[in-house]
């Protein structure tokens, strides 16, 4: 039996930061897109932190955390607009 097993190897190299990095860049993605349409700088403004902590811990070359900071941003200004044009409340 060796030392090492099958199990405490990481699959196709990949470090456990960049898996998390994905999920959190996930995250910040599906409630970005949420806080359009309820309370945007309730839910906008966490999520691009975490957007912008996951492109941290991903490091270079990482389009998934590249794109989640960019939607936020965008989900950011849509739905501020969104809520000045609807008279909704922006807390």
């Amino acid at each position: 039996m060796s030392a090492e097993s099958p199990i405490a190897r990481e699959p196709s190299g990949r470090r456990a930061s960049e898996t998390v990095s994905g999920y959190l860049a996930t995250l910040a993605i599906f409630t970005s897109l949420v806080g359009i349409a309820w309370h945007p700088l309730r839910l906008i403004l966490p999520s691009l932190l975490i957007s912008l902590v996951a492109a941290g811990m991903a490091g270079a070359g990482k389009r998934l955390q590249l794109a989640s900071a960019m939607i936020c941003g965008a989900c950011l200004f849509l739905g501020l607009t969104v809520a000045v044009i609807t008279s909704h409340p922006l807390w």
